[in-house]
């Protein structure tokens, strides 16, 4: 049975959600999804250290969604860029630590899988101030990838949250996997 996205989405979408978008992506999606982010935080009065975090590292998490997607047809047509995107608060039972997950996911080819998994790994396997460094020297070697990135997304992703990234792979088709990413704050 191969891998049911609508299902997953359900499964995935709760109370807790303050914000969730299934569909196709675009530059003007994008900012549509950040100005929503923008007003949820605003209302909920969310601090201005986590709102900046939550922001910045949604905009991040949007763009790899927007840059790194691939369409598997199913019934012959092509799932054009249909991607994931939910913002929800936790909150512990005493109700004294709130924090907060970003969940992504996007389909991409199979054959992408074995690195992407490995440099999520390097990634939760390096300190803080490894973290940093690494940062550092990939934003100065000025070195792109065929995508236009220098490949600092997932390393922001790490730095700006202060936590490893959570991941998982499902079986789509034989030539495609819903890829997920979690990123909590």
């Amino acid at each position: 049975m191969s891998f049911d996205l609508l299902e997953w989405y359900k499964k995935n979408t709760d109370e807790k959600i303050l914000y969730s978008f299934l569909g196709s992506v675009s530059e003007d999606i994008i900012s549509s999804i950040l100005d929503k982010i923008e007003n949820i935080l605003t209302d909920t009065e969310t601090d201005i250290k986590i709102f900046k975090k939550i922001y910045h590292i949604s905009v991040e998490a949007l763009q790899n969604l927007y840059h790194h997607s691939d369409s598997p047809k199913h019934g012959g047509n092509a799932i054009e860029n249909n991607i994931v995107f939910i913002l929800k608060k936790e909150t512990n039972h005493e109700n004294t630590n709130c924090k907060f997950n970003i969940l992504t996911g996007n389909f991409i080819n199979k054959s992408n899988t074995r690195l992407l998994k490995e440099r999520i790994d390097q990634l939760n396997f390096l300190s803080k101030d490894e973290i940093r460094t690494l940062y550092k020297l990939i934003l100065n070697n000025n070195e792109f990838s065929e995508k236009g990135g220098g490949g600092l997304g997932m390393i922001d992703l790490v730095k700006r949250s202060g936590n490893n990234l959570t991941y998982n792979f499902y079986n789509f088709d034989s030539d495609y996997i819903f890829f997920t990413l979690r990123i909590a704050i």
